[in-house]
């Protein structure tokens, strides 16, 4: 037997038992530890929920514990972008979703698109219109053009992030890995994308369009009357500038603080005593939102405070009508195994693409109250 087939042999072996250590540990896991010290605490208690990890992911696993020196097959078996980075596997990548969904704000509330390039051509059309009458009696019919608009281009922008993991960390269970990469990914992302979602300067500054600088939504704003405060008819003002067709599924959007403020609000008489219950009202069925003045009202905190600013400090609409989010297939990541080695830790560089944009911004889908300075 020559070298060549010994260390064939010896890499086909070294494979094996490090399949038959990640299942001895997998069924450990199941076995053995509490509930309490999982990521996602009863959806990845091992006891009840098996997380189904493919050859592509035990692969992308084995990279991640090992970079370079994962086993030869692992790296074949993985799937690179342009860039070079691994694509991240299908387990993780849904995790991963699945916390950008829960955490993001106006994910739970805006339209939504996958696309597999980095642009969306957007041409608008003009609408149709129809008229009553019978053509037997000579009525004429309603003609009318569909005129489409110039076309657009909406970008979808490249987001990046980085988590640190310690190397003791890289020895737990396929399970703990994979729901701890899963969750610190998903986290890095959803911050990033509230933000950008809210207040992003564009594809000129390599971000979402934000609602809140929309110039259409702004010049249309509703302008607060007393700095620093929060009144009911300016919130009353915002829900009847929004169309009688799109107000059903409205949302109010405000910054904790303003909401602090808004519970405090209750219904007074012509002569300012306090005659009714407050405005702002608990939800009594879990998966739906609290309200104020019947609409659904959510806190985002990269909305602006009472701080006596011409900002925008509320959002109020029908998001699945006025705000649309492209996503681009596929999260890579890059694993940095000397950067950070000084201090025990591993790096991995998270890149995402994602995009957004206002739909048409002057059907009033949205609209914004700006603080009076």
């Amino acid at each position: 037997m020559d070298l060549e087939q010994i260390l064939e042999e010896a890499q086909v072996e070294v494979k094996r038992m490090r399949e038959l250590n990640d299942n001895h540990e997998i069924k450990l896991q199941r076995e053995l530890l509490p509930k309490a010290h999982l990521p996602f605490g009863p959806a990845y208690d091992p006891r009840t929920r098996t997380l189904e990890l493919k050859a592509e992911d035990l692969a992308f696993l084995d990279y991640v514990r090992h970079g370079s020196n994962a086993h030869p097959d692992s790296i074949k078996a993985l799937a690179e972008d342009a860039t070079g980075q691994y694509l991240v596997s299908p387990v993780i990548t849904r995790e991963v979703e699945r916390v950008v969904e829960e955490l993001v704000t106006i994910r739970a509330l805006a339209s939504k698109r996958s696309i597999d390039k980095d642009r969306l051509q957007v041409r608008g059309l003009t609408e149709v219109t129809m008229a009553w009458g019978k053509l037997e009696t000579g009525t004429d019919i309603e003609e009318s053009d569909l005129t489409p608009s110039a076309p657009v281009y909406k970008y979808v922008e490249d987001l990046y992030g980085l988590s640190k993991i310690g190397e003791d960390e890289l020895e737990d269970s396929d399970v703990n890995l994979a729901g701890y990469l899963a969750d610190s990914f998903g986290r890095a992302i959803a911050e990033k994308e509230n933000q950008a979602f809210i207040k992003g300067s564009g594809h000129d500054n390599n971000q979402p369009d934000g609602i809140t600088l929309d110039a259409t939504l702004a010049a249309a704003a509703v302008t607060g009357a007393a700095a620093g405060a929060v009144a009911v008819e300016e919130f009353l003002e915002m829900i009847y500038q929004v169309p009688a067709a799109y107000r059903k599924g409205s949302t109010f959007i405000v910054n904790s603080l303003t909401e602090l403020e808004l519970r405090k609000l209750r219904w007074k008489d012509a002569a300012g005593t306090y005659e009714g219950g407050f405005l702002w009202q608990s939800s009594v069925q879990a998966g739906t939102p609290n309200t104020f003045l019947g609409y659904g009202i959510k806190c985002d905190d990269n909305m602006e405070t009472l701080a006596g600013t011409e900002k925008c400090i509320a959002i109020f609409g029908n998001f699945q009508r006025g705000y649309k989010i492209l996503d681009r297939k596929g999260i890579s990541i890059q694993r940095l195994s000397e950067l950070y080695a000084e201090a025990g830790l591993i790096g991995f560089k998270c890149h995402a693409r994602v995009g957004g944009y206002l739909i048409k911004p002057s059907n009033k889908a949205l609209v914004l109250l700006t603080e009076h300075a």
